[in-house]
């Protein structure tokens, strides 16, 4: 690969790749541009390939609008989905969904206030999740080494290795995981990579 390929950011490098945001219309204009022979051995149909569009080529392409909604409706459901599969595998732990997700957050002792800043939660709530990871023995509280006033949530071996359980779980079924192969989960990150870094500007 040359040195300007090199230098291609990865997102370029990805769409390159694997063709996320293919255009049609270069394609059609060298079909067009072959010879007459030629161009009809080239659109002959070929045993046993399917083609690579979700939609019949009669369809007509999107507006910016339509693409635009779809895109927002498939986030909701996708969305949706993981949600609602983190609460059936946290169900199946004999856990809450936010029990389940503070043993994630938990990757180091935090206090009650920093687990609720990364939660998303009020305080009060962090106490009645931290006494059902202690219920089930999956944490415990200890005084803070920064301020004695304080207590910390920390988990416990038990806590430790349910927590990867739930991890394991959840990557064997999350619907990238299982519906995408490795190049078109480097080429999602990589979009939404990109996304992620266009907040505050257009």
């Amino acid at each position: 690969m040359s040195t300007m390929d090199d230098q291609r950011s990865p997102a370029t490098v990805l769409d390159l790749q694997l063709g996320c945001e293919a255009d049609p219309a270069p394609a059609a204009a060298a079909l067009a541009a072959q010879p007459a022979g030629q161009a009809d051995l080239l659109s002959e149909p070929v045993p046993h390939v399917h083609p690579l569009t979700m939609q019949p080529p009669t369809t007509e392409p999107l507006t910016d609008e339509q693409l635009n909604q779809q895109i927002s409706d498939m986030f909701s459901e996708i969305i949706k989905y993981a949600h609602d599969l983190g609460q059936n595998i946290a169900t199946e732990f004999g856990l809450t969904g936010s029990d389940a997700m503070a043993l994630f957050k938990l990757d180091a002792p935090l206090t009650m206030k920093e687990l609720g800043q990364r939660m998303g939660c009020d305080p009060s709530f962090i106490t009645t999740i931290a006494d059902a990871l202690e219920k089930h023995g999956l944490a415990r509280r200890e005084p803070s080494l920064r301020d004695r006033r304080s207590k910390n949530i920390v988990l416990t071996p038990e806590g430790v290795t349910v927590r990867d359980r739930l991890c394991q779980e959840l990557m064997a079924r999350a619907p990238w995981c299982t519906a995408l192969d490795t190049g078109e989960r480097r080429c999602l990150l990589g979009l939404m990579r990109k996304m992620l870094k266009s907040r505050g500007g257009r």
